[in-house]
């Protein structure tokens, strides 16, 4: 086959067709994206300016809130721009770019996750203890392993996805670059590559997934050791908002990751991307500010504020 120039574009079909109903979906996901950015920046807003959620779990929320914010941030306005304009090409950079932070932050989601369990661990079986245990140092520390180990996968993998010979079909069947997506217009053997990806995949989700059913399962033995019923009530508080992200994040993870590669067709990859790119950085903070009186409190506080300063200046 014809092999092209390695500065050649790649062209992004995208996720929906110039249809009546691709163009209501397009609304649709439009909108959950907005909402998605608002929600976030809103649970940023929040940790920031109430000293109440000044605190290891809020501070890495907050965490888990900025990567929400830069995914969708990278996703969705060139989709949109590709979408509307009917430019649908991207340079080797700009795909470069997507798939490493794409990576990075899914990577270092996973990883925080992991660190949120722990936290809510201690919370739960060791809340005597709780300050010492998580400490702002220790907070400091997992949060930048999480980033770290995030970007050098992100960096690994878009590094050696770019460096393949492309071939004359350079269509991604995607709306974003995605490395597996990417690898299979590539004119070489890629096998071992894939291969190597796979496991890191499998890595990068598998341990964080270990520690936290650890986590949890240190968490249902001491859960079943309480013999008040407040005591549960709080515990099963504290654990289910994050237990629920946890949920919809490994799922849609594992089956874009994980699945063997006779298994995947692309609109079925489309469809799980758009969810854990668009759909589950939306429910994030509504999970979290729904299920928590904390979070509701400190909404309450900030909305009374500006309805005092509009009347004052009124």
């Amino acid at each position: 086959m014809e092999k092209r120039n390695s500065t050649s574009d790649f062209i992004l079909l995208g996720l929906f067709k110039h249809t009546s109903p691709h163009l209501f979906l397009f609304a649709m996901v439009l909108t959950i994206a907005i909402t998605s950015l608002m929600g976030n920046a809103l649970m940023l807003l929040l940790i920031h300016q109430d000293h109440r959620l000044h605190t290891p779990m809020y501070f890495l929320l907050s965490q888990l809130s900025f990567m929400d914010v830069m995914l969708v941030s990278t996703i969705v306005p060139r989709m949109t721009t590709g979408f509307l304009t009917g430019k649908k090409s991207i340079s080797p950079a700009g795909c470069g770019l997507q798939i490493f932070v794409s990576l990075t932050l899914g990577g270092g989601e996973s990883f925080l996750l992991a660190a949120m369990s722990y936290d809510r661990c201690v919370a739960v079986c060791h809340p005597l203890r709780y300050p010492v245990l998580m400490s702002r140092q220790l907070c400091l520390r997992m949060t930048l392993g999480s980033w770290s180990l995030g970007a050098a996968d992100g960096l690994i993998q878009a590094v050696i996805t770019l460096s393949f010979p492309y071939c004359s079909t350079r269509e991604i069947d995607h709306f974003f670059c995605e490395a597996p997506m990417l690898v299979r217009l590539a004119c070489t053997d890629t096998s071992v590559f894939e291969n190597v990806m796979y496991i890191c995949c499998v890595l990068m989700l598998l341990i964080p997934l270990s520690l936290i059913l650890t986590s949890y399962s240190l968490i249902l033995a001491a859960v079943l050791c309480m013999r008040s019923t407040e005591a549960l009530r709080k515990a099963f508080t504290t654990c289910s908002s994050h237990l629920a992200v946890v949920g919809l994040f490994y799922g849609a993870a594992i089956f874009i990751y994980m699945r063997p590669k006779s298994y995947r067709s692309a609109t079925s990859d489309k469809v799980v991307s758009a969810f854990y790119t668009i759909f589950t950085p939306m429910l994030n903070p509504l999970i979290y500010s729904l299920r928590n009186r904390e979070v509701k409190g400190a909404l309450e506080k900030w909305l009374g504020k500006c309805v005092n300063i509009k009347t004052q200046k009124t």
